[in-house]
């Protein structure tokens, strides 16, 4: 239990150095009980997330995360952490939405005072567009857990989705407050900055989300998008250079040069890009039915037929 606990501390940074940390805390407790579910879940939450935080190759964890879930439902299926981690892997990964919401459900009749089903239950709610149950959702895991900088950050990208900008700053800014190194709430400030039309602000505050993360893709290449909206298009191909000398070391997803093509107006390529990025599952795709910043392509028929092939289409 206590190698679980520190496996939780470091998770919830969700930077790539402490995500790592959580991950060898995890497996220690598996390795002393192989039959610790509430391990096997954080293990699965930290495989989970790393693609998002950062910047692992999603094909090389989703086998680990969904084993490491298998392990937690095969433990104690009646545990709200194992539904949630179930829940997670079907969500970020598998990219069954409704499979995510159902196992986020049943997490929640299990304990309704787990406050990371809730944090989920809101995003996934939040991606297929049913924004005033996310933000219910969300504002439930505030409440249980107040002073977790994630659940502020998370609510902020929840407003964002709803294109509440005002109140995702809101969010954004509280969340640094808890946590004055929490490189997702500096993201968040961002991306609330750009659409509030502060560019410069914007790339302040990114500036350090890129430092805090490690070089975390999201903030450089929203940072790229920036410079190609505001006119600084030599700025906007250097980011697109750094992306590709990285990418020549180890995985970068696609996602990155997309958005920042997708800013400079070079459409084809920004759909090239997104169609490399499906074929690698890369998990940022999960942005497209949402971000006001893919507008420009609503109406392309490659990028409708990109959404019907991740499956994200909904009635609603």
């Amino acid at each position: 239990y206590d190698l679980y606990l520190r496996g939780r501390y470091f998770w919830n940074q969700l930077s790539p150095v402490t995500t790592r940390r959580a991950t060898e805390f995890f497996a220690r407790a598996t390795t002393l009980d192989p039959q610790y579910a509430l391990a096997w879940s954080g293990l699965a939450d930290a495989y989970t997330a790393s693609p998002i935080n950062g910047d692992a190759p999603p094909l090389a964890v989703w086998p680990l995360a969904r084993e490491a879930a298998a392990h937690a439902i095969n433990a104690r299926p009646d545990l709200a952490e194992s539904q949630t981690s179930s829940g997670f892997v079907k969500f970020w990964f598998d990219w069954d939405w409704p499979a995510g919401e159902a196992a986020f459900r049943r997490a929640i009749d299990l304990d309704p005072h787990y406050p990371l089903a809730h944090r989920l239950m809101g995003i996934v709610l939040a991606h297929m567009r049913r924004h005033e149950e996310a933000a219910a959702a969300v504002r439930r895991a505030r409440e249980l857990d107040p002073l977790l900088a994630g659940h502020h950050a998370l609510s902020s990208q929840i407003a964002f989705m709803a294109r509440d900008y005002a109140t995702a700053l809101q969010f954004a800014k509280q969340s640094i407050t808890i946590d004055p190194e929490f490189w997702i709430g500096y993201m968040q400030l961002g991306q609330a900055y750009e659409q509030l039309g502060e560019p410069h602000l914007a790339l302040d505050a990114l500036n350090d989300a890129a430092r805090l993360s490690g070089g975390n893709s999201k903030a450089l290449s929203l940072r790229g998008y920036i410079f190609a909206r505001t006119a600084r298009t030599q700025s906007a191909h250097e980011v697109l250079d750094m992306l590709d000398a990285v990418a020549r070391e180890h995985y970068v997803p696609r996602y990155a040069s997309a958005l920042i093509y997708l800013g400079l107006g070079q459409l084809d390529q920004a759909i090239d890009c997104l169609a490399r990025a499906f074929e690698m599952r890369d998990v940022h795709l999960a942005f497209l039915p949402t971000d006001v910043k893919w507008d420009p392509l609503r109406q392309d028929p490659r990028f409708i037929a990109l959404l019907k092939q991740c499956g994200f289409v909904f009635d609603r």
